[in-house]
């Protein structure tokens, strides 16, 4: 360990951060997750990152690999091992505006990017989180506001660079490297830390954005009239239902349709919009024309103390109506769960099931649990959410990376399938034999 960590303080060019410094306590922190790791490292480089890789690696630490730290599962920190923390690398560069290529560092945050690209008319299809990392979000997925449009995050990306366990600098894109470029989209962090990736980004305008609310008892007419509507609209609309909300009232909380017009022609958002006002009684409606910027959201920190558990599923089509239904009584039962469901579809379902490791690409939604509170309060209502998914099941499959707060061999199991899960380990094996990077939903290599 001596000679392992002195090798590390005289490569390391960033901050090595040890218990008992200023900011350790914070350092430590990740936004859904506490930790007490013996040394936080902020590298400045890339070089820095194959040091903290090589460190851990040699003197058999776990390995923490954080970029916006929003991770539900809080992989972003943990005990006694080491942490690396990429948010010095958040530089985001428009390298080819001929190609909108861009190359942002794998620390940068969403809202980071949304903020850079604006002024060149630009974006990229991400979340809905400003502070979001975009490696996160990224590597498992990316469903946001401009899915059904421009597919998922990781569908945008043209290139990644890498380091690996051994501490290499490797690219990997549909020219090189290929096999690891089909692990890195859909596969999450299990093979690598990406030091920068470079998207194809596109033109964009203000969209019409905001929410149209019903009373809680039209939740029945209003979601399936939604998911119907939302199968044949355009795909310049993109669009989740949230209801149960437990603070704006639980059961009786209002059912609110979020909606995501990708384009500024108030006739055109008109017809895709109008439809979903039709559903019901209407009692609030915000939309309006709004920078893209303004669509991410600040994510909240939750107190000390607050804890959440989170869960996803995707839905195919022929078991929408039934789900919702089940959705809808769940909803309007007491100490319901929050509950959100999200279009998917459009440009998503158009790549081949194969083509990434995301593996959901035919689920025509996908839906969220989330329960919050004290931990004596979180666990005395986990025997009703089991119960709930228990019903649940015959109707979903799958699950999304992104919206879990837990990493069991059942939740890995649900987001990689059998023949997707046997190549990424294949791939494990050649990048990660030793599998360093296990803080994630872990790909096994043996």
């Amino acid at each position: 360990m001596s000679s392992a960590l002195e090798t590390l303080r005289h490569d390391f060019g960033g901050d090595i951060i040890e218990p008992g410094a200023a900011e350790y306590t914070s350092a430590s922190r990740s936004i859904l997750a506490s930790g007490s790791p013996a040394y936080v490292l902020r590298p400045k480089s890339v070089e820095d990152v194959q040091a903290g890789v090589r460190f851990a690696a040699g003197a058999g630490l776990s390995l923490s690999v954080r970029g916006g730290g929003h991770s539900f599962a809080g992989f972003g920190t943990l005990d006694d091992g080491v942490v690396i923390d990429l948010g010095k690398l958040a530089d985001v560069e428009v390298i080819d505006k001929e190609r909108h290529l861009v190359r942002i560092g794998g620390g940068a945050t969403w809202g980071q990017v949304v903020a850079a690209l604006a002024p060149h008319g630009l974006a990229i299809s991400s979340g809905d989180t400003k502070g979001v990392g975009v490696g996160g979000l990224t590597l498992t997925g990316g469903i946001g506001w401009k899915v059904r449009k421009y597919g998922l995050a990781l569908d945008n990306l043209v290139t990644v660079e890498v380091v690996t366990a051994g501490g290499e600098v490797v690219q990997a894109s549909e020219e090189e490297n290929r096999e690891l470029f089909w692990a890195i989209r859909g596969g999450g962090g299990n093979f690598g830390i990406v030091t920068a990736f470079e998207f194809a980004a596109h033109p964009t305008t203000d969209i019409f954005f905001g929410r149209i609310a019903f009373p809680a008892s039209e939740a029945a007419t209003v979601l399936q009239g939604w998911a119907d509507h939302l199968r044949t609209a355009p795909e310049e609309l993109t669009s989740v239902v949230e209801f149960a909300n437990p603070f704006a009232g639980g059961p009786e909380a209002p059912v609110e349709i979020r909606v995501a017009f990708d384009g500024d022609d108030p006739d055109l958002a008109a017809r895709a919009i109008d439809p979903l006002r039709r559903l019901g009684t209407v009692v609030d409606d915000d939309v309006a024309l709004r920078p893209y910027a303004d669509a991410l959201v600040d994510g909240a920190t939750p107190p000390p103390g607050i804890q959440l558990v989170t869960r996803s599923a995707f839905v195919g089509k022929a078991s929408v109506p039934e789900l919702l239904r089940a959705l809808v009584e769940v909803g309007a039962a007491q100490g319901s769960p929050f509950i959100a469901v999200r279009s998917v579809g459009g440009a998503v379902s158009r790549v081949c099931d194969d083509a990434t490791a995301y593996a959901h690409r035919q689920a025509e939604l996908m839906f969220v649990t989330t329960i919050l509170g004290p931990q004596p309060v979180v666990e005395a209502a986990r025997p009703a959410l089991d119960a709930i998914w228990t019903r649940l099941a015959p109707h979903v499959n799958g699950a999304y990376a992104n919206f879990l707060t837990s990493a069991t061999e059942e939740d890995v199991a649900a987001i990689y399938p059998t023949r997707t899960y046997e190549r990424l380990a294949a791939v494990k094996r050649q990048y990660d034999p030793g599998n360093l990077f296990a803080r994630n939903h872990n790909v096994r290599p043996q």
